[in-house]
């Protein structure tokens, strides 16, 4: 706020400030730079996300509970202080718990440092904002520094991780989302992987037992793998984010990448997908069938059943490649029966009606255990979060 006023002097008074008086007042100049309109979303998206915003100004504290309340940064119900701590209280000692708090104002580097290493020492994994030189510590401390690109100091800007080129908070949230849809396809691929493989290696130990000599030559199980984990595990990287990505709380910062019942989901699949691949190879051979053939059949559309079957969005348009390589490896697996060349590299046998039936017969049976199994063995969540946790 700047007050204007005009008068005339005859001399310059002494002192200077003297001229203040005496003067005829012409108005007031509000200057205002109000949030922008989606900031409220953003960070309500960012709670919903178990991501808590604080506001650390240097501004004066009217100005950061102004910009706070436009914002709705402390939410009805927050069990937090909403009064507006200053850089002062912060070096006093004045504040018990500084991640109590939800608004700083008039702070320094230091204490915005300080805020920092308290949210750190409290398990947090902290991401810190800032475009100027005095967010420069604070952004190298934190373990996610983001720099504004667009009105940032080249300081904020090497400080940082994370340069945002359009200077949008929204632009964090989106990020967000994105690490979690890759974490999460990362995570999917490794039980669907790793249950396949589990899966291949309990037939050939289990087959010989129960009569199944050699249950799979060299050539079919690299056939397998190629079409399993290389057309359809490429596909699963490109998966579209789960429906709740962004509405569960952060997995816990030690948590290992088959922790949250991903380990139980992969043993669970693996020995499903063995018994059902054993079990159509002993129906084959009483059958008088060429039972090799039916196993390595139904090994494989066992798990062309897994992975439709851990999708997060079942009939989502957005990841058309992962159906057309199901389809592809469906088409690939009738060839390694039928094309002679590929029935004689890979020591196959056409199949008729019946083994066919028997072996594809595992298709929906993985299918719909890995459905089940994605809400199985939920991890435990974190203090104060809500939501479910483990794989999407």
């Amino acid at each position: 706020m700047l007050a204007v006023a005009s008068g005339v002097r005859d001399d310059l008074p002494s002192p200077v400030t003297a001229a203040e008086s005496g003067l005829a007042l012409l108005g007031l100049v509000a200057l205002s730079d109000p949030p922008k309109p989606h900031a409220a979303a953003t960070l309500a998206s960012c709670r919903a996300a178990g991501i808590t915003p604080i506001l650390i100004t240097g501004d004066h504290p009217a100005t950061a509970r102004a910009v706070a309340s436009q914002v709705a940064l402390v939410g009805e119900g927050d069990e937090t202080d909403g009064d507006v701590v200053t850089g002062a209280d912060v070096a006093a000692g004045r504040v018990p718990d500084l991640t109590a708090v939800r608004v700083f104002a008039r702070t320094d580097p230091q204490q915005k440092l300080d805020i920092v290493e308290a949210w750190r020492a409290r398990g947090a994994v902290t991401a810190m904002t800032g475009d100027g030189v005095n967010d420069g510590p604070a952004l190298h401390r934190a373990d996610i520094g983001v720099a504004m690109g667009a009105r940032g100091t080249e300081v904020a800007r090497q400080a940082a991780d994370l340069v945002l080129t359009d200077d949008e908070l929204s632009t964090v949230v989106a990020a967000v989302d994105e690490g979690r849809r890759v974490y999460d396809n990362i995570r999917r691929f490794l039980v669907y992987g790793m249950s396949g493989g589990a899966a291949e290696i309990l037939i050939m130990l289990i087959g010989p037992v129960l009569g199944l000599p050699l249950p799979l030559r060299a050539g079919q199980i690299l056939w397998i793998n190629l079409l399993t984990h290389g057309l359809t595990g490429v596909a699963m990287g490109a998966e579209p984010a789960s429906p709740g990505a962004m509405r569960r709380p952060p997995r816990p910062p030690g948590q290992h990448i088959l922790g949250g019942g991903a380990w139980q989901r992969l043993f669970l699949l693996a020995a499903v997908v063995t018994a059902v691949s054993l079990g159509a190879g002993l129906a084959a051979r009483s059958l008088g069938l060429a039972w090799q053939s039916v196993l390595f059949l139904a090994l494989l559309s066992a798990q062309l059943g897994v992975v439709l079957g851990l999708r997060a969005r079942l009939f989502t348009r957005e990841n058309p490649f992962l159906p057309l390589s199901v389809l592809a490896s469906a088409l690939l697996a009738v060839a390694a029966l039928y094309v002679p060349f590929l029935s004689s590299v890979l020591e196959t046998e056409p199949l008729g009606w019946a083994g066919v039936g028997i072996a594809v017969a595992g298709a929906p049976v993985g299918f719909l255990v890995a459905r089940l199994v994605r809400t199985a063995f939920r991890g435990a969540r974190p203090a104060g979060a809500s939501g479910p946790s483990g794989l999407p």
